[in-house]
């Protein structure tokens, strides 16, 4: 996948230009870069990680591409609490397969969204795991998590093949 594809994944899911975003697990900013740029300059985006090496290099990248957003880095394990603002959207792209129980986190999550913020997923559409991607969830399971999570809407957005395990979808709950 490339910057185009992570665009595509989330366009459809970013309602409007500007508002508070996070992307927990946002690695080097793959999907962050994505998000600046359907966001736009108006927006304001948290970026979390446990790898400061990671968010370092993020910052580099986002400073060379999209100089007007406001990113904020923040150290920090998204599987506990959070200092951050009411958001309009959160993001998390290829990280919550790495989370064995999901159901408590993610409704801790939606905590920080204001009434109306979106949840936005990028997650390999299967149920089966491997050594590098161990627990995948498919758009069904999220389907079904968002709802027992409190979600009372559940899109698909958009869907990439993907090498690794077939496709990569895009989903959006609020």
């Amino acid at each position: 996948m490339d910057h185009d594809d992570h665009v595509y994944l989330l366009r459809k899911g970013v309602p409007a230009p500007g508002g508070v975003w996070a992307d927990l697990g946002s690695g080097t900013g793959a999907f962050t870069l994505a998000l600046a740029e359907v966001a736009g300059p108006t927006a304001e985006i948290y970026a979390i990680d446990q790898d400061e090496r990671a968010l370092r290099q993020q910052q580099r990248a986002i400073a060379a591409r999209f100089p007007d957003v406001t990113v904020h880095y923040q150290v920090a394990d998204f599987t506990r609490p959070l200092t951050l603002p009411p958001l309009d959207g959160l993001l998390m792209a290829n990280a919550l397969h790495f989370v064995r129980r999901k159901d408590n986190l993610v409704t801790g999550l939606k905590s920080y969204l204001r009434p109306g913020g979106r949840f936005l997923l990028v997650e390999y559409n299967t149920d089966r795991g491997n050594p590098w991607v161990p627990h995948p969830l498919s758009y069904e399971s999220w389907a079904t998590l968002a709802r027992r999570s409190g979600f009372s809407h559940t899109e698909l957005l958009a869907t990439v093949p993907s090498r690794f395990l077939g496709q990569i979808y895009a989903a959006a709950s609020w």
